[in-house]
């Protein structure tokens, strides 16, 4: 019997009987009574099955009495310890990779540039210099205070942690003239030396991230995506957004992730126009009360059908 990539359904022959009794999928055979007719209706569109196997588009008879099921019950088959460790191995394997590629934009020299006076800039949380770090920090507050309420005083102490070590990269997003956003009187030569003695004053903006293994899939995780406020609404956001997911495509990461307050109504509505979703993974769908009492949403954007399986539809 032909292995089938997609449900087959079948239907009593007695329609006073009106629910699906019986599948044939991946390859098994679910048992029905041998007393009763079955109707399989077989498409090769709808079920991926070969052409062969359609009898001109009709629906193909079949009875239980000439069909012995293979497999009379139970669950599918269980990988093996091997294959277990293997595609563990796989995947720590794809995630190291990714983290020895020291500078992504590399990879992608199309977005070396947003507009004629904006570029962008890798970095490394290990090698952030200090007047970096104080910037990032006085930005996460600047836009992150309100959102996370009375939680943002313990919060920030997390995030100063989480931006300094060795796993964190960056993209910075850089003005070397004015016009974009900074209006100024000083000449673009002036602007552009003062970007390189002190490049923090020039920034736009940044993001955060790092490659992490989520449901034991290989995933790009944003755990900061920060504009000035007065950058914001001028498609920056999305640039950067569309930045990551070549990134992350680029380095065969399955998927996207991010978490997002729930009271940050702008950014919720931000990732649901750029067509992320709410993981399975999030508090709200493992469990709607726990859901509740968290403050967050955690959001994803898959590349594959085992990460949209996992990560979106919740199938372990």
């Amino acid at each position: 019997m032909a292995k089938w990539d997609a449900p087959v359904r079948l239907i009593w022959e007695n329609r006073s009987v009106p629910y699906l009794v019986s599948v044939f999928s991946f390859g098994r055979v679910y048992p029905v009574p041998s007393h009763h007719n079955l109707q399989i209706k077989l498409t090769s569109a709808a079920c991926g099955l070969p052409s062969y196997l359609e009898d001109d588009g009709e629906a193909v008879m079949a009875t239980a009495e000439n069909k012995r099921p293979r497999l009379s019950s139970g669950a599918e088959k269980k990988p093996s310890r091997k294959e277990i460790l293997e595609r563990k191995k796989a995947t720590y394997e794809l995630i190291r990779k990714a983290v020895a590629v020291k500078d992504h934009l590399a990879q992608l020299s199309d977005f070396h540039k947003y507009q004629r006076n904006v570029y962008l800039e890798s970095g490394s949380g290990h090698q952030l210099r200090k007047p970096m770090r104080k910037y990032i920090q006085n930005l996460l507050k600047v836009n992150m205070e309100e959102p996370y309420g009375p939680e943002w005083l313990l919060e920030e102490k997390v995030k100063r942690r989480e931006m300094v070590v060795p796993e964190a990269r960056y993209i910075f997003v850089k003005q070397y003239s004015n016009g974009f956003i900074t209006e100024s009187s000083m000449k673009e030569t002036e602007v552009e030396h003062m970007c390189a003695v002190c490049p923090e004053s020039c920034l736009l903006g940044f993001v955060h991230y790092r490659f992490v293994v989520e449901e034991e899939l290989p995933v790009l995780y944003v755990y900061e995506l920060q504009m000035e406020p007065s950058a914001q609404g001028k498609g920056l956001g999305k640039f950067m957004m569309q930045l990551i997911e070549q990134i992350a495509c680029k380095n065969q990461m399955g998927a996207v992730m991010l978490t997002v307050q729930k009271a940050n109504t702008q950014a919720m509505a931000f990732y649901t126009k750029l067509r992320y979703v709410i993981s399975s993974t999030s508090p709200s769908r493992v469990d709607p009360q726990i859901g509740l009492e968290k403050s967050y949403e955690i959001l994803c954007k898959t590349f594959d059908s085992e990460a949209k399986s996992k990560l979106e539809d919740g199938d372990y």
